[in-house]
């Protein structure tokens, strides 16, 4: 990994990292203001929103990151770029506002959702116009490679609407008092981002016309191709919450939102890496680097697998404790979605890096094949689970539709030119997370004191991971520091000097009779456990006065 590539995923994920934060914060906060019906109606309408936007912004933001970022020698290209985008931008933004205000003011709002939501309507309409404009602003950043502000943005995004929104909810507002909060946050995003992009090209390249040989055809083919693909992604995202609401009540939908709150934040890496790898890789692709792009790509893979892996079995060993704590006694059955979310949200981020690489060789037939097929056996089975099994059936169903994502992708990557199993390891790091998982479950179980279990087990776990990581050959000891090492200072010579420190150790991966290995893996996780048991067991865990 390059510095540059690492400078652009260093931002992202740092910008990522904060914004997860004050939403992990927030989120709860408004559970409890809003309600669990309240959250239900309110994580609805931002579901059909998403769906909605698809249409309107999909293919202006995905476009104007992804052509900006190509190395064009055509004269004044990113002036034409950005002007094509920006005029689009505008129309559909335009429209879409204008088409869900009579959606709602002809009363096909309420004929489709009830009346009880139609007026939310209205404010979604504006919404239209401020996130459009919030969302182009941001993405023609990126495609200047200029990280460094459209990701600070992102933060602004989300402070902004904490700020408004909670207060708003507090003093008796409800769901407009959320939507007010994505209002005036997507408002203030869209004006600052396009001051710097006019800092960057004029805006004023909104009124100049291209020479007749700017590839007009190949941007909105692209586009089309591009509004697929994310329509297919939000379907997986959003599609249980809407069948969810029309089968069940608000309350039902609140709670599993909560579950889906909380599976969702095992993919704040994945989701940072396919947000750079998609204008990133372009110039890969441009150049034919393909061994680079694969090589690439597996180790992506490969970490990917180890960190959301390791996230996954602590959240499902947690969640018991962390449910109550974070939602309260009412989001209780949440805990049981929650558990079936996580194989499929594993999957899940597995996927999403594989799409970007995907995505940055600019041919999406494969891609939204591969996610067509996905979400086809989503939306099949919430069909037929949810009216029988309520949030259950939709964690169910939701979780295969999400796993199915990292298959298909993989075998569409194949086709595309690129293996992302190249050296993955997959095997290792499954059985990692196996060996890891009997430990650690067995730590969390024993200690009986939330608040010591939150303490402990995190650390505790992470460092059984890494050593059967190790042990097992999942990663080689040097690799973590080259990964750091390619980060702006002061990660990178911090992790420099780790490594000059730690390099005459002579740690080395799993030995070659992997009969006996397995065995010794196997024995040394059932000892950890039966450790664990034995201490915690004894009294340890369960000390009142935490």
């Amino acid at each position: 990994m390059n510095r540059s590539l690492a400078s652009g995923v260093f931002s992202v994920i740092s910008a990522k990292v904060v914004v997860l934060v004050i939403t992990a914060v927030s989120t709860p906060l408004l559970y409890r203001l809003l309600g669990v019906s309240g959250f239900g109606e309110y994580s609805f309408l931002m579901s059909i929103f998403a769906i909605y936007m698809i249409f309107v912004s999909a293919g202006v933001t995905d476009g104007v990151r992804k052509f900006l970022a190509e190395d064009r020698t055509e004269r004044n290209w990113s002036e034409h770029v950005v002007g094509f985008y920006f005029r689009l931008a505008v129309f559909l933004a335009a429209l879409g506002a204008i088409l869900l205000f009579l959606a709602a003011r002809v009363g096909f709002v309420s004929v489709a959702f009830g009346d009880e939501l139609s007026i939310y309507f209205y404010a979604l309409a504006l919404l239209v116009i401020t996130a459009q404009f919030r969302d182009f602003a941001r993405k023609t950043l990126m495609g200047f490679g200029l990280e460094r502000y459209s990701e600070p943005l992102k933060i602004l995004d989300t402070v902004g609407f904490v700020v408004i929104a909670i207060p708003f909810v507090y003093f008796g507002f409800g769901v407009f008092g959320a939507l007010a909060g994505h209002l005036f946050a997507s408002m203030l995003v869209a004006t600052t981002g396009l001051f710097l992009v006019h800092r960057r090209v004029s805006l004023s390249c909104f009124f100049s016309r291209p020479d007749s040989g700017f590839p007009v055809k190949k941007m909105l083919t692209f586009n089309s191709m591009t509004i697929a693909l994310i329509f297919l992604l939000m379907s997986l995202y959003h599609i249980d919450i809407v069948m969810l609401q029309r089968y069940t009540d608000s309350a039902i939908v609140g709670n599993y939102r909560a579950a889906l709150t909380l599976a969702e934040f095992l993919w704040f890496v994945p989701l940072a890496l396919q947000t750079v790898f998609v204008h990133s890789t372009s110039e890969l692709w441009s150049q034919n680097r393909r061994r680079e792009i694969s090589n690439l790509a597996s180790k992506t893979t490969r970490f990917t697998f180890l960190l959301t892996a390791v996230m996954a079995v602590g959240l499902g060993a947690l969640a018991d404790t962390v449910v109550p704590i974070y939602f309260g006694s009412d989001a209780i059955p949440a805990i049981t979605p929650l558990l079936l979310l996580l194989p499929g949200a594993l999957g899940f981020a597995l996927a999403r890096p594989v799409l970007a690489v995907s995505q940055g060789n600019g041919q999406l037939r494969y891609p939204v094949g591969a996610t067509a097929v996905a979400a086809l056996i989503n939306i099949v089975l919430n069909f037929l689970l949810i009216p029988r099994y309520g949030m259950h059936g939709a964690a169910i169903a939701t979780s295969v539709g999400y796993g199915s994502m990292f298959a298909f992708h993989c075998a569409s990557a194949r086709v595309i030119g690129f293996d992302p199993l190249a050296d993955a390891r997959l095997g290792r790091s499954a059985l990692t997370t196996v060996l890891a998982a009997f430990p650690i479950v067995g730590l969390s179980s024993v200690i009986t004191n939330p608040w010591l279990a939150l303490v402990i087990v995190p650390p505790v776990g992470l460092a059984i991971f890494l050593t059967f990581g190790l042990l097992v050959g999942a990663m080689d000891p040097e690799e973590p520091f080259e990964v750091l090492r390619a980060f702006p200072d002061p990660v990178g010579s911090m992790a420099e000097t780790a490594h000059n420190r730690l390099e005459g150790l002579g740690i080395t991966g799993l030995p070659t009779n992997w009969l006996q290995s397995l065995l010794f893996l196997v024995g040394l996780s059932l000892l950890v456990t039966g450790l664990f048991l034995g201490l915690f067991g004894s009294g340890v865990g369960s000390l009142s006065f935490w």
